[in-house]
This record gives C-alpha cells, sequence and structure tokens, in this order.
C-alpha cells in the first residue's frame, strides 16, 4: 500500500505545500489520489480533503482522461517522468481549466507513486506571439548573415587579386632597387589590410556560430511547443471518432481517420527534430548502467506488436538468457524501436522480422542484430543511410512515412554509449541492422 504524501508531514510541511502557487498532486499506479495540496483543492473548486481517495481521473476532462490513458500515464510508466505537458482540467463546476504538468513517477514503501505538479496557463498566446517574433528575428539575422557572406566573398576574391600583385611587386624589387623602400612601405600597408581582414573573417565565423547556437535552440524550443497541439489535436480525432459529440458519417471518419495519420507523422517529425537537436548541441546525457538485454528487448515488442500484427508479419527474438550489455536502457529502446519500426515499414506482407543477440569476445562487445526480409538497400545507398534526412529510394509509388532521421540519431545514440551502429543488406533478401555496446 502506498503512503500518502503528506501522511508523514508535520503541520507545518503539509501548510507550506498548500501555500504554493501551484498544485501538488499524488497518486498510485492505479490511479487512486493520495495526496492534493490546497492549491489544487482552490483551482479545482473543491474543499480540502474532497479529492483524496478519488481517482484522478475524475480531475480531468474527457480529452484529458484520453490522453491521460494513452499518453501520459504509458509515458511514466516507461520513461518515470513527463515533462511540461499540456493537460485539460475539469473543475467542480465543469469547467475546463488548462494547466502544464510535470511529474516523476517513484518508488515508496515498495508501491509506485506519481508525484505531479500543475501550473495554471494564462498567457500562452503571448508566448507563442514572442516565439514568433523571435522567429522573425532569426529570418533577419540570417538574410544578414548571408549579406556579409557575400561582402566577405567579394573581399576575399580582392585579397587573391592583391596577392598576386604582391607577387608581381617581389620580382620587380630584384630590378628596381631604387624604389626597395617605397615598395617595402607600400608592402607593409598591404600586410596590415590583410591582418584587418582577417580580424573581420574570425569576428564573422564568431557571429556565424551563434547564429548556429539560435538556431539550434529555437528548433529545440519550437519542437518543445509544437508537441502540445499535435496531442491535443490527437485527442480531439480521439474523442470524435469515439462520436462523444454526436454521430459521425462513414467519410467523415475517413477523413479523421487522415487527419490524425497526419498527426501521428508530424509529432514523430518534430520528436525526431528535437533529438537530433539535442545531439548537435550535445544536450543529451547518459545513464550508463548494465543491463539485462532480453529485458531490454521484450520492454519494446509490445510496441511494435500492433505495426506487425496490420503488415501481417511473423516476428521472432532469439535472446539468450543472461546477456548483459553496458549502456542507458532508455536510449538502447529507443533504437530498437526505431530499427524495428524500419524493418515493419520496409518489409512486404507475409515476411519474417527477427531480434538476435550474441556476444563478439574478442571485441569485447554485445551485438544486438534486427534482420528483416524486406526489399533491402542498394549498395549505392547502403552508406548514405545513416545521414540525417536520407531515405531509401524503394522504386515504388507509395513511399513510406519517415523523415529520414532515425537511423542518423540511432547511430549518434549508439556511439554516445560508447558503440555502433551498422548495416548490411541485399536488395530482395532483405536487410540487418547491428547495434553494438560494450558488454557488461
Amino acid at each position: 500500500m502506498a503512503t500518502d504524501i503528506g501522511a508523514d508531514r508535520s503541520s507545518g510541511d503539509r501548510g507550506l505545500l498548500d501555500s504554493l502557487p501551484c498544485g501538488v498532486i499524488s497518486f498510485d499506479d492505479s490511479g487512486r489520489v493520495l495526496y492534493a495540496n490546497g492549491t489544487v483543492h482552490t483551482m479545482l473548486g473543491y474543499t480540502a480533503g474532497e479529492l483524496e481517495g478519488g481517482h484522478v481521473e475524475r480531475l480531468l476532462t474527457i480529452a484529458g482522461r484520453i490522453f491521460y490513458q494513452t499518453h501520459f500515464f504509458p509515458l511514466l510508466r516507461l520513461h518515470g517522468r513527463v515533462r511540461e505537458v499540456f493537460l485539460l482540467l475539469r473543475t467542480k463546476s465543469g469547467t475546463e481549466l488548462g494547466a502544464l504538468a510535470n511529474a516523476t513517477r517513484t518508488t515508496r514503501d515498495g508501491a509506485s507513486v506519481v508525484d505531479c505538479v500543475l501550473v495554471e496557463v494564462h498567457e500562452r498566446r503571448k508566448y507563442e506571439e514572442e516565439l514568433l517574433r523571435a522567429r522573425q528575428s532569426a529570418d533577419r539575422a540570417n538574410g544578414e548573415l548571408q549579406a556579409q557572406a557575400r561582402v566577405l566573398q567579394q573581399t576575399l576574391e580582392q585579397l587573391r587579386e592583391q596577392a598576386v600583385e604582391l607577387e608581381m611587386q617581389a620580382q620587380q624589387l630584384q630590378e628596381q632597387t631604387a624604389e626597395l623602400e617605397m615598395q617595402q612601405e607600400a608592402l607593409q600597408e598591404v600586410n596590415d589590410q590583410l591582418l584587418s581582414q582577417r580580424d573581420e573573417l574570425e569576428r564573422a565565423r564568431a557571429v556565424a556560430n551563434e547564429a548556429n547556437q539560435a538556431k539550434s535552440q529555437f528548433l529545440s524550443t519550437m519542437s518543445h511547443e509544437l508537441r502540445t497541439p499535435l496531442n491535443a489535436i490527437g485527442g480531439y480525432v480521439q474523442l470524435m471518432e469515439m462520436e462523444v459529440q454526436g454521430p459521425i458519417t462513414d467519410d467523415q471518419r475517413q477523413s479523421l481517420d487522415r487527419i490524425a495519420r497526419s498527426q501521428r507523422h508530424l509529432l514523430r517529425l518534430v520528436n525526431d527534430i528535437l533529438d537530433l537537436a539535442r545531439i548537435e548541441a550535445g544536450r543529451v546525457d547518459y545513464r550508463m548502467e548494465a543491463m539485462d538485454v532480453e529485458s531490454v528487448v521484450v520492454s519494446v515488442v509490445p510496441m511494435l506488436e500492433p505495426q506487425l500484427a496490420a503488415a501481417d508479419l511473423t516476428f521472432e527474438a532469439t535472446i539468450a538468457p543472461g546477456l548483459r550489455a553496458r549502456g542507458d536502457r532508455e536510449k538502447t529502446q529507443q533504437i530498437l524501436i526505431n530499427l524495428l519500426t524500419n524493418a515493419v515499414k520496409f518489409t512486404p506482407p507475409h515476411g519474417h522480422v527477427s531480434v538476435r543477440a550474441h556476444h563478439d569476445e574478442p571485441a569485447k562487445q554485445l551485438l544486438v542484430d534486427v534482420h528483416d526480409t524486406g526489399i533491402g538497400i542498394p549498395a549505392e545507398q547502403l552508406a548514405s543511410v545513416f545521414e540525417p534526412f536520407v531515405r531509401v529510394e524503394t522504386g515504388q509509388t507509395h513511399r513510406p512515412e519517415g523523415t529520414g532521421l532515425g537511423l542518423a540519431i540511432s547511430r549518434d545514440l549508439a556511439r554516445g554509449m560508447g558503440g555502433d551502429l551498422t548495416a548490411r543488406s541485399e536488395p530482395g533478401l532483405g536487410s540487418t541492422f547491428t547495434l553494438r555496446l560494450p558488454a557488461a
């Protein structure tokens, strides 16, 4: 039985929690509310103690409940935390209230407990306008940078011409010793000019580096902001498909299905861009530990089972018990999901996808092979599949959805853990992607 977060606190501690300008709520894996501070009660119109013992979904709108069941709580179980997630809350009077949620899932007294902080959202549109102005400023800065680059290019051409003239002057020095002093003064002036030009180039390079950092920061911020409305779109589509607001026609259901597919595609694109921006900025943290490879593979298979069934593919995992590798468990799961998703995407119906793990004793590495019987990759494309935004040309009219970032991100993550990601393939016979990690 999980312990109430406020049960072992003094009245002073509970008073401090009640006085916080944000809501604090704790609940167990079954959704039972263990504790809610006074701010949550006031925010939602409940009296003190009225929320404890009830279900956390009582505080959510219908859309919020669907999002909690399909995204919020599964993310907590998978990662142990969620950050800056937008939720639609329902007050006791039935009105909607927007809030940003940050939550962690920990273990207390042998049971899992979720601690969540809720902050009301009041000025979201103002923040979006500020982001738009920031993007416009970045565009203007980029235009100015391009203009400076053109000026620098012209300056470099002038410098090349001046260098040719200097060489001619050096040859004339041997014949015109009487003019040596005058020509030396001219050379000194030219050298001073070259030094000044070099300083300008260094300053321009520093400006370009700052602009590139601003671009990465902008991409990261925009990716965070785009995920919230995209998740809301997905929730509302599910509500309409459930006919919560009334019956829909078959044509409307087809349109909703197209909207849902587009929403999922955009969300994957935003997540991939955010991951790539973090990797390029060097802000990826790795929690290295000894991992049981079998448990890591088993944890990702349920996420792929619907795709395997929809594509009419068979699946097999051959993992000997006791195989252990050293790496970040969450990053390893992300790599395997990317590899298995690609295998399903490029394997025709009735095909086969498999995962096999084994030791490479000489290299002291553990290898995880993801193999498919799909269309394969031409030799001339194999070397470039790990580059960002590169997609395999299948020769088919219908191109599978994707951003071309999954393999690039996966290889960077593998190398960040001290391993690597390689591929071998033969057109028509399938592909094998091998994740290498240090053996534990």
